[in-house]
């Protein structure tokens, strides 16, 4: 008894149409879990260090905001996103706007720690410089904080401003590695106020 061939019957458009989209949502996802396994690594282009996915998280805190006050200490905090790909290097804080451009600042009470304001928690070694002129910190870290980490950097002026109104800090954040280049992370505003004589 012979048997007739097995007769397939054509799969409709419609049907060959979901099972070719079902395969690129099951292809991406597979490509994307991946891709969460496989760390991420700074981009190295012509010699020069680019983080993969830039700090943007920027918070700034200041809790004396009277004119002359003493004691004052700025918090630069940065949240480091988990595909940095790099340690962070150096920030940069620079003075872009205020009514005193002279206000002076204790250059080697600078300091970070891991974690924000009344939340401390490691200390992290730095080296800071402040350009008086650009009025402008370069803040280094030897040991550079990890992706994923969130950093608080202090610095200490004598006094705050003598005059009231509204101060900016531009902070960019620089990689570690050979020839970091330095993204933008935002702008810290402080508002300072006269001192209330009722």
């Amino acid at each position: 008894m012979t048997r007739s061939p097995l007769q397939l019957k054509p799969v409709s458009p419609r049907l060959r149409a979901r099972a070719i989209a079902k395969a690129r949502v099951l292809a991406i996802a597979g490509l994307a879990a991946l891709s969460l396994m496989l760390p991420l690594r700074a981009v190295e282009l012509r010699g020069m260090t680019y983080f993969q996915t830039p700090p943007w998280s920027l918070t700034f805190r200041n809790y004396y905001t009277t004119v002359m006050a003493n004691g004052a200490e700025y918090y630069f905090t940065i949240v480091m996103p988990e595909q940095a790909g790099a340690g962070l290097g150096r920030v940069e804080i620079q003075q872009t706007t205020g009514s005193d451009w002279t206000f002076p600042f204790a250059v080697n009470q600078s300091r970070a720690f891991l974690g924000e304001p009344r939340r401390k928690q490691a200390a992290i070694a730095v080296e800071a410089s402040f350009d008086e002129k650009r009025r402008e910190f370069s803040i280094l870290f030897p040991n550079p904080p990890s992706p994923g980490q969130t950093v608080t950097v202090v610095l200490r002026p004598f006094n705050n401003p003598s005059f009231a109104g509204i101060y900016q800090f531009a902070v960019r954040a620089f990689p570690a590695g050979p020839n970091p280049v330095g993204q933008q992370v935002g702008f810290a505003r402080m508002a300072i106020y006269n001192v209330d004589r009722f």
